[in-house]
């Protein structure tokens, strides 16, 4: 079922406070949710070439637990690693054929990692556990039944909206310069673990930014001090002139104390809290457009290394927040869209329980004059979604 309709209440940006969140490259979740689906694309990928299939597999449930480092103004040395664990379902044999399931998982994690954390060696300072074995027989079943798309091996709905606030496109991108080729070149002596939580009340904009220095390059709490106020200033530089917000307040590594020497500065050794102050998790960090959009309708599935072609938990997690832009980009007269879907286990995941857009309409316009566009839209995107479902399997639409 389609149903088309108007939003009813006020758009998060009418709205007087509004929270969002955004979690990093190095954060613990983050690494957790890039790793996990790093490996289904891995999967998928030989599954692709063995069996000229997707077979079934959910790698979506990880966890990053942290190690014991010992850390010193200008240097450091790892006591204990970080243990990754991998874990949940794959497809370990298929017509008397074996793949080697862990091999490529370990593979993937160790390629994701070392490319995205410049100081963490995944062979030093991890070390990789597997909770993974094959599926029941009913949800494997599903990737032996006839048709021409998937059954959905879930029954779960999902939430996707558009376009994002100012508030969100400033956390999202002050997170990524941060993170980005640019600022790592200015400051180098930064870590990859950044969190960033935007509070917008009225018009006005206040950032909280929590991302650590680095040990080996910083000698002293003078040092730490000293290079903490180039940063502001280079952030600051970066969000002026941003988002038509009155005023912005930016906030940064708020435990700090001066004084109170390693107690009172916020340093790492390998650029992330999971070396030893915070463990991850799959599915606590950002949502599929890359915020945590706090007062926002979020979906509780997390999309992260969930099976490409059968589980809507990451097929309509994505699905949704791609309608909704193609509706705002292509629809004359919608401002801003929700869509949500809801999936009935076995049933083909391109004919949803329902399919709901909930629209914000221009001034002088309403919903049910373009409903039948929308309409269109929805049945031209799910009978394309295999094609869709493919992009998911390559890794084209990244999950946080």
């Amino acid at each position: 079922m389609i149903l088309v309709e108007s939003h009813r209440g006020l758009q998060v940006a009418e709205q007087s406070v509004e929270m969002v969140e955004r979690k990093g490259t190095g954060h613990p979740d983050q690494i957790c949710d890039c790793v996990m689906d790093a490996i289904s694309v891995a999967l998928s990928s030989a599954y692709l070439e063995e069996f000229g299939t997707i077979l079934h597999h959910n790698i979506d449930k990880g966890l990053l637990a942290a190690g014991r480092v010992e850390k010193w103004f200008g240097g450091g040395e790892v006591l204990e690693p970080m243990e990754l664990t991998i874990g949940d379902r794959a497809t370990f044999n298929a017509a008397g054929r074996e793949i080697s399931v862990l091999k490529i998982a370990e593979a993937a994690a160790r390629k994701w990692i070392g490319a995205h954390l410049r100081l963490v060696d995944p062979d030093l300072h991890l070390n990789y556990r597997f909770k993974l074995a094959p599926g029941s027989r009913e949800l494997t079943d599903i990737f032996q039944r006839p048709g021409e798309t998937r059954g959905a091996n879930d029954t779960s709905a999902a939430v996707g909206y558009f376009p994002l606030s100012a508030t969100e496109e400033t956390v999202l991108n002050l997170e990524r310069e941060l993170n980005g080729e640019r600022f790592k070149a200015l400051f180098p002596d930064t870590g990859e673990d950044v969190k960033v939580m935007g509070l917008r009340c009225r018009d006005e904009l206040d950032l909280t930014v929590a991302m650590p220095l680095l040990a080996g390059s910083i000698g002293s709490e003078s040092a730490y001090f000293a290079r903490k106020e180039e940063i502001v200033g280079e952030m600051r530089r970066f969000l002026a002139g941003r988002g038509g917000f009155r005023r912005i307040s930016l906030h940064f590594n708020t435990l700090d104390q001066p004084g109170r020497g390693l107690g009172g500065v916020y340093l790492s050794l390998l650029g992330t809290s999971a070396e030893d102050a915070d463990s991850g998790q799959v599915g606590r960090g950002n949502r599929v457009n890359g915020v945590i959009p706090i007062g926002r309708p979020i979906g509780t599935e997390a999309a992260a290394g969930k099976n490409p072609m059968s589980h809507v938990g990451k097929v309509y997690n994505i699905l949704s927040h791609r309608m909704a832009r193609e509706i705002c980009r292509t629809v004359e007269g919608v401002q801003g869209a929700y869509v949500l879907l809801l999936s009935r286990i076995g049933e083909p995941v391109d004919k949803p329980l329902m399919a709901n857009a909930q629209l914000m309409m221009a001034p002088g316009r309403r919903a049910e004059e373009v409903a039948g566009e929308v309409e269109a839209l929805f049945e031209r995107e799910f009978a394309g979604i295999n094609a869709f479902c493919l992009a998911l399997a390559r890794g084209d639409y990244p999950v946080s």
